[in-house]
């Protein structure tokens, strides 16, 4: 029986709360970790969107940047939202693909 295709989208800030004022460098070290395990992501000024293929690949990226952060901080803050789907996959490109479609040019970057 083949596997069925998953798109699990998942939105995400994680920042430590007890380091001042600015979080990039700490941010940083998670968009290093996401490059380095080979994930598509995008950041924006907000937050961290990746896509994988299941619920268990969602959890151990959180669970690795988590771990980022761990040694410089008691106090880690992080929200995630998740948006799961049978059936797809290249989501994290092809719903901008879509509005820019609709739209007839291409959304700013």
């Amino acid at each position: 029986m083949e596997e069925e295709t998953l798109s699990v989208l998942v939105e995400f800030s994680m920042f430590p709360t007890d380091v001042g004022e600015s979080k990039s460098q700490y941010v940083s070290k998670i968009i290093d970790m996401l490059d380095k395990e080979g994930i598509n992501y995008k950041l924006t000024a907000m937050s961290t969107i990746f896509e994988v293929d299941s619920m268990e690949k969602a959890a151990e990226i959180l669970t690795k940047a988590y771990k980022q952060l761990e040694p410089y901080s008691n106090r880690v803050y992080s929200v995630a939202k998740f948006d799961i789907r049978k059936g797809k996959k290249d989501r994290l490109t092809g719903k901008i693909k879509s509005v820019e479609e609709k739209l007839g040019r291409e959304v700013k970057k």
